[in-house]
Parts: C-alpha cells; structure tokens; sequence
C-alpha cells in the first residue's frame, strides 16, 4: 500500500494578522474535511504588527500543524519560498498567499486533479476556464492581463496565469527547479514555471477566483511593475 501523501503549505507573511487566523482555519478545515495529512509553515520577515505572535497562538490552537521560521527582516517573497521549503516534511508542497487572495477550497480540486495524471505541478489560473479575479478595478486588470500576455509572447510557457501564486508541486519538483531560480521578488513565481517547463516538467490548471486582500494594503507598485518586466526580458534571453 502506497504512503499517504503529505501537504505542506508555505505561507510567506508580512503584517498578516488579521489575516492569518482565518486562513489557517479555512486550510485545516479544506484538508481535515478531505481527509488529507498537512502541515503550515510559515514564514515572518519579522512583521511590525508581530503577525509572529499570532502565529505562536495558532501553533497552540492547531497542535503539530503549524511551523513557524522567523527571519531577520523584510527579505523578499521568493527567499520566503526557499527558506520555508527546508523545513516542508510533505510530499507535496502548496505556494499561496496568505490575504486570501488565494482561497483554501480550490485545493482539494488541485489534489484531485494532479492524481488523474500524476501532474508535477498544478498551477491555479485566473485566465482560463470559469477563473477569475474580483476587488481589482479595470487599470489593474488590464495591467494584470497585459503582463501575463506580455509574458506569454516573450516566453511561450504554454500556461495561461504564468504570473499567478497559487501552486501546488511535488516536493522533489520543487526542491530541483527552486535551485534553478535566480529571481527574488515578483519575478520569482515566474521564473520558477519558465524553469519547470523548460526541464520538461508536466503541469495543469484549475481555474480559480482571486480575490483582492480583505485586510491590509497591497504590496504590488510601480517599482514591483517595471521589476516584472525586467524579468521577462531576462528569462527571455535565457530560454
């Protein structure tokens, strides 16, 4: 009889603690309900709202469930990826944000689809089936839109979100192509599908909604933008 697979979700945070309660709760809800063995690591770049001391309340509410990795400071999102992942015991690793942009009920369908044809990564999409995208006015789904076009031209990756955050892997998938990556910031999501189509790695998608942060500001600005399309030009000379 096969082990049974393991989920570890990594949730990079960053003056998250009105978030993080109830995304916890949702996670362990989607998994418990499914019958599914996971665990949460996550990873604080020292927030000022001491989303950390949230955390070590949650540790206590959800026993065994929940890893918390502290760093010295504001490290960026794809440093988040790689520190966490050291620690991740699962078989399976899940990516996500942690202001429910990324909602915990599409996993037990990314589950589900990655066993029908044991997939290497299954990639959330906003861009493709009934996917979409709520709380962002028309300039940001424009802008949105036109990056993963723009991305899509320049490197045909064959995905339809290249741009999206919202993954499941296969923890030896990941470990292998993580190694690969160069990017640090907003590039980093990209970088890392580019990577894993290229060394010849299956993926799916499952349409989903993304919904704008409830609590908190946004992270993405100009300087973020012009980052993103650096990076596209970058992998483009590359691939």
């Amino acid at each position: 009889m096969a082990p049974k697979n393991k989920y570890s979700v990594i949730l990079p945070t960053y003056n998250e603690r009105k978030n993080l309660p109830i995304i916890v709760w949702l996670l362990n809800d989607s998994f418990t309900k499914n019958g599914f063995e996971y665990e949460i690591i996550i990873v604080d770049d020292s927030s000022p709202d001491n989303t950390a001391e949230v955390a070590k309340q949650l540790q206590k509410a959800f026993p065994g469930r929940i890893i918390l990795k502290q760093r010295a400071g504001k490290l960026g999102l794809g440093t988040a990826y790689v520190h966490g992942l050291q620690f991740a015991t699962g078989n399976f690793v899940i990516i996500m944000d942690a202001d429910f942009s990324h909602h915990p009920k599409f996993i037990p369908e990314m589950i589900r689809v990655q066993s029908t044809k044991d997939y290497d990564i299954v990639t959330g999409t906003r861009y493709a089936g009934d996917g979409g995208v709520h709380g962002w006015d028309l300039k940001r789904k424009i802008v949105s839109r036109g990056a993963n076009l723009f991305a899509d031209t320049m490197l045909r990756p064959g995905v339809s979100d290249l741009t999206g955050s919202f993954r499941l892997y296969k923890k030896d998938v990941l470990d292998k192509v993580i190694a690969k990556v160069q990017s640090k910031g907003y590039v980093f999501q990209m970088e890392l599908m580019v990577l894993a189509k290229s060394m010849g790695y299956n993926v799916a998608e499952v349409p989903i909604s993304f919904v704008d942060r409830v609590y908190g500001e946004s992270k993405l600005g100009t300087s973020e933008i012009a980052e993103y399309a650096m990076g596209v030009l970058t992998l483009w000379t590359k691939v």
